[in-house]
């Protein structure tokens, strides 16, 4: 026996145990496959929790899974923007970009919020890779339909898989949701669009967004009015009455599914290992969108 002292926790042991029997059929048949996750919101300001996900991403890695991260980094794209006096203005959840805020969207999220989560995930064990869109050609781009509206806002034409598989074989690839068109310019892409162009382009096995709120509510402002699983045709009916930061999320879980990811999943970002209870257990948390 190890003379080391034993941890004072109380955590009963029959609690661990059934803990780790119920998460042993998920683990198995996730085995292998991709899960491709959207990070953003409070899981990314709060020290915790931007703790608790690096950890989780690690252990995902370790019984076999193949996380890949899409993020974002809206809140700290809009404080920067307002510390140089820059104006901050969205239209359905996507943000109006100029030339200026494109190169403070590649500072913020190629600069500093990448080299965060890739200093986490590294510490906690597991090496990590940093991907931009230029990246080995990784994203091609294009200006969105409405880009007379919001400037230069793009969207992902083709994303370069073999990039992302080869790096994934051995790190765990984070990937900043920047990119440029094929004369060169750079667009700033919606980070919920990037993970599902990313999911369905990998046809990963799950898509999994976090965001600020429960899931999807049928009600805005009704916290207990979280939906907790949808059909694509359900989702496709009630977009044209979403507004704001779900909108985005709610057409990349169905443009994923239509590509054929099995599910994709809205979940609460603000809950520490949010990510594993939604993968592990069978209770889940937040609004799971199947075909």
């Amino acid at each position: 026996m190890s003379d080391e002292p034993r941890s004072q926790k109380r955590t009963e042991p029959s609690t661990s145990i059934a803990t780790l029997l119920e998460a042993l059929p998920y683990i198995r048949q996730f085995h292998g496959r991709t899960i491709v996750i959207k990070y953003g919101g409070a899981a990314m300001r709060d020290e915790e929790l931007r703790e608790a996900f690096a950890l989780d991403v690690v252990l995902l890695k370790y019984v076999g899974l193949n996380p890949v991260i899409v993020h974002g980094g809206g809140p700290e794209i809009t404080e920067y923007m307002e510390r140089l006096g820059m104006e901050v203005k969205f239209v359905e959840g996507l943000r109006v970009s100029d030339e200026q805020t494109v190169e403070v969207a590649k500072m913020v999220l190629l600069g500093k919020i990448n080299s965060d989560i890739l200093t986490r995930i590294n510490r906690h064990g597991q090496a990590a890779v940093g991907l931009g869109g230029e990246d080995g050609g990784l994203f091609q781009v294009r200006p969105v339909p409405q880009s007379t509206e919001l400037g230069f806002v793009g969207e992902i034409e083709r994303v370069n898989v073999d990039v992302i598989e080869h790096i994934a074989e051995d790190y765990v690839p984070v990937i900043a949701s920047v990119g440029t068109d094929r004369e060169g310019r750079s667009y700033n892409i919606n980070a919920d669009d990037a993970a599902g162009k990313v999911a369905a382009a990998l046809r990963a096995h799950k898509a999994i967004f976090l965001t600020d709120v429960d899931g999807w509510l049928s009600d805005p402002d009704d916290a207990g009015s979280r939906i907790s699983q949808a059909s694509v045709e359900e989702v496709e009916r009630a977009l044209p009455q979403v507004a704001g930061g779900m909108r985005p999320k709610l057409l990349a879980c169905a443009e994923a599914i239509a590509s054929g990811v099995e599910a994709a999943h809205i979940i609460d970002g603000r809950r520490a290992h949010s990510l594993l209870l939604e993968l592990f257990t069978d209770a889940g948390i937040g609004t799971k969108v199947t075909a």
